[in-house]
């Protein structure tokens, strides 16, 4: 898992609407990148909606929110539209990003054994480090929690 300080590798991944999104690109502002299981499930959808929900205050922090999950292009667009989000969604769907940042683990439910997306924030400084991460986030609280972070950082 990439940890705080830890250079962010460069990355390109289709978001929405297929437009290749690259990490050269968006590098030099403050970047949060959150994973999360998959679009549509009721926690990731309430992260979603608070992350669309509080834009305006991260674009007065100078910064960017990206959502990432293994699902794809279609999938993510359907998600916005159905959802309203204003967010930016990238799709990972041979994972290699979630393999990168150590967010795709062995996750157990009911018992059940499986390989999945452990919801996880980043926040990448300008400068292209992780500045700040967040591992197994709950949900409540978590988008506030992120922007308070952010402008202690800032400071």
């Amino acid at each position: 898992m990439l940890e705080v300080g830890d250079n962010v590798p460069d990355f390109c991944l289709p978001n929405q609407d297929e437009e290749e999104i690259c990490f050269r690109d968006i590098k030099g502002r403050w970047i949060v990148l959150y994973f999360y299981p998959k679009d549509n499930t009721p926690g990731c959808t309430t992260e979603a909606c608070d992350f669309t929900d509080a834009l305006p205050d991260f674009r007065d922090l100078d910064a960017i929110v990206l959502g990432v999950s293994p699902d794809s292009p279609k999938k993510h667009r359907n998600f916005i539209e159905k959802k309203n989000l204003g967010i930016t969604l990238l799709s990972d769907e041979n994972k290699e990003l979630c393999k990168t940042f150590g967010v795709w683990q062995l996750k157990k439910n009911y018992g059940r054994e499986y390989m999945g997306v452990v919801r996880s924030t980043f926040l990448i400084s300008p400068d292209g480090k992780v500045a700040y991460k967040w591992e197994k986030v709950r949900v409540k609280g978590h988008v506030e929690a992120v922007k308070e972070k952010l402008k202690e950082l800032k400071s």
